[in-house]
């Protein structure tokens, strides 16, 4: 009883918050997409980690510490990189754009014809295709959640029950193959009424309430999220026999040679430095669509009151997510693997990957009591609901600015739509964005293999993106190649190699090298981008790096951009430096090795430490090219934006 206590509470302060903020919404898209620009760096930094906080994030690490250790979290580790390199060159300038949504940046960047074109596709590519797919994921962990914690059949009543069983087997729906032995209707009827009730609740209050009540909600559900899987580590560690144990009981039940590898935190030997592993992270990073923050990452740094705040909002954003979460879920993920060991041979059996994933659910159900279950089952269902809300309301920014406003209303009835109207259109919006993430999600199985898929599709993407803010050359037939080049490209990889994970290295490589070249070959030969545009842009945004013509067009000294550029990335440098000493450290001391830490753990700690007052002057400091004040906002002021 305590737990459905715990979660009530939990829904009752979601759905006053969206009601709370629902007038403020209304008023038009700057209020319901950006919060009014109003957001102070912490709000907009926990926001961005509950949202990053997702449900099957945790699923998808213990996933991979069995399958390929804790060398295999480099994956995800390695996206500090474009964290940073948002938070330090790009969140004041994604702030001084004074767009709206990240699509609508193409055509302030570019103009001339085809930049509506090109505004239009990402509007729906990111908007549908991108968004759908994320929110499939995240509705796959949500079955995976109803199949261990909600069971329905066994709590509603039979008369209710079958309804839903009847529906099942009249559609035929099938939401994946279920990993707990219950038959297959029951665990579709379970998730989908889990799914639905949790799709109401959370678009009850992020389309009523906007980004502000996205926000406020997140807040607490980052803070919640955070409180349950501290618990839920402690516990986990202490059933497997303490913290200090750990390496020891992974080598007792798998051997010294395999714990080593499921254990490490680097490549096993030199001639692993150049392993396939190693070309997926270092590509990765840079190459996925989002390296530049572009989604909702962009859109709360656009939220910020001040170009600090959104710098600010990063740099928090990075550390929660990199460290923080990472080290609460590293502990987890190893004591799961003493507490539900595996054979060789189920590692090699179908489904390992999934079987291993439902595990994180499983061990909540399992090792805690009541009231800390309700706690730490709130949290990650909160965590599940920030992922949600936020994709729901970015999602619908794109239908109602780029879709609706821009080309329907502007440019083919030539007419201003009202602000209500704007407001109406993201609200229905969202609900059809809902819809196709539930025919997306009942075709996914892995979270693993669909997070593969989505990687692929982006691979190449976020090269140019990176680019277009720090190389004046880069036009719009750039994106459009690498676009195009990226949606061909997909579905011939996956054809010719399939999603198996010891060919993913090729896909991704091969996607990165083809749509980058596209991209250069497009800016170096094609059109180059009307002057007058640029200098807009560029006296608008003060952007860093390569704009030597521009910035002197604009009246500024043209290595100003150069030298602002090279002082950031050195931030970036030395604070992703304190943030992998850190984690490494902290991490082998915890589960790497043998006792609390050696030398080298406590070494790596020291070195991390001592380099946070270096990078955090860096993060207080104004931005190297503050734009004069007549230049604010040019952009937001021009008619038919």
């Amino acid at each position: 009883m305590i737990d459905i206590l715990i979660v009530a509470a939990f829904v009752a302060y979601a759905v006053g918050s969206g009601m709370r903020a629902r007038r403020e919404a209304s008023r038009g898209p700057a209020d319901y997409f950006l919060a009014g620009r109003s957001l102070r760096g912490w709000q907009s930094g926990m926001s961005m980690a509950a949202t990053q906080f997702a449900a099957d994030t945790p699923l998808l690490v213990v996933g991979l510490v069995a399958t390929a250790g804790i060398f295999g979290l480099w994956r995800l580790w390695i996206y500090a990189l474009a964290f940073l390199l948002m938070a330090f060159v790009l969140a004041g300038s994604w702030r001084r754009s004074g767009v709206l949504t990240d699509a609508e940046l193409s055509e302030f960047r570019y103009g001339g014809r085809g930049a509506l074109t090109l505004r239009v596709l990402k509007a729906v590519y990111y908007g549908t295709v991108v968004n759908c797919a994320v929110l499939a994921m995240v509705m796959v962990a949500a079955v995976r959640i109803a199949e261990v914690c909600l069971p329905w059949h066994l709590w509603l009543p039979a008369p209710v029950y079958g309804v839903v069983l009847a529906v099942v087997d009249a559609l035929g729906l099938s939401l994946g193959t279920p990993v707990t032995g219950i038959p297959p209707e029951i665990a579709t009827a379970n998730g989908l009424i889990s799914i639905a009730l949790i799709l109401v609740f959370t678009a009850g209050y992020s389309l009523t309430g906007g980004l502000r009540s996205v926000v406020a909600t997140d807040v607490v559900q980052l803070a919640i999220a955070l409180v349950g899987t501290a618990i839920y580590a402690w516990v986990v560690a202490d059933a497997a026999g303490g913290l200090a144990a750990l390496p020891a009981r992974v080598a007792e039940i798998y051997g010294a040679a395999r714990a080593d590898r499921l254990l490490a935190f680097g490549p096993a030997s030199v001639g692993d430095l150049l392993s396939p592993f190693l070309v997926i992270i270092g590509l990765q990073w840079l190459f996925q669509m989002n390296a530049d923050g572009t989604g909702y990452l962009a859109q709360r740094s656009m939220a910020c009151r001040s170009d600090g705040d959104a710098r600010w909002a990063g740099i928090l954003f990075t550390w929660t997510q990199i460290l923080l979460r990472s080290l609460l879920w590293l502990v987890i993920a190893v004591g799961l693997l003493v507490i539900y060991p595996f054979s060789a041979a189920d590692a090699s059996g179908d489904g390992f990957a999934a079987s291993r994933e439902i595990l994180y659910v499983t061990g909540i159900d399992d090792l805690l009591p009541p009231g800390i279950r309700g706690l730490v089952l709130t949290g990650l269902l909160a965590a599940l609901a920030s992922t949600v809300d936020t994709h729901l309301n970015w999602g619908a920014s794109y239908w109602s600015n780029d879709v609706y406003d821009r080309l329907i209303c502007r440019h083919w009835l030539r007419r201003e739509p009202q602000r209500r109207e704007l407001v109406r259109v993201a609200r229905i919006s969202g609900i059809v964005i809902v819809t196709i993430a539930l025919a997306v999600m009942a075709r996914l199985d892995s979270i693993q293999a669909a997070w593969s898929v989505s990687l692929l599709f982006g691979a190449g993407m976020g090269s140019v993106l990176v680019l277009r803010w720090l190389w004046e050359r880069i036009n719009l037939q750039a994106e459009l190649a690498a676009m195009t080049v990226s949606l061909v490209a997909a579905p011939l990889l996956l054809a010719v190699f399939g999603t198996d994970p010891a060919t993913e290295w090729i896909r991704l490589g091969s996607m990165a090298l083809a749509t980058t070249a596209a991209a250069l070959v497009a800016a170096l030969f094609g059109p180059q981008t009307d002057r007058e545009v640029l200098r807009t842009f560029y006296r608008t945004v003060r952007p860093l790096g390569f704009w030597r013509r521009t910035a002197a067009l604009a009246g500024d000294a043209p290595e100003a951009p150069v030298r602002a550029l090279l002082r950031r990335l050195a931030a970036v440098a030395v604070s992703a430096a304190s943030l992998f000493l850190l984690l490494v450290g902290i991490g082998r001391a915890a589960v790497g090795t043998p006792g609390f830490g050696g030398l080298a753990e406590w070494t790596m700690i020291a070195a991390g430490t001592a380099l946070v007052p270096v990078w955090w002057r860096e993060v207080h400091r104004e931005d190297p090219l503050p734009a004069p004040a007549s230049d604010i906002l040019l952009y937001a002021k021009r008619p038919g934006t």
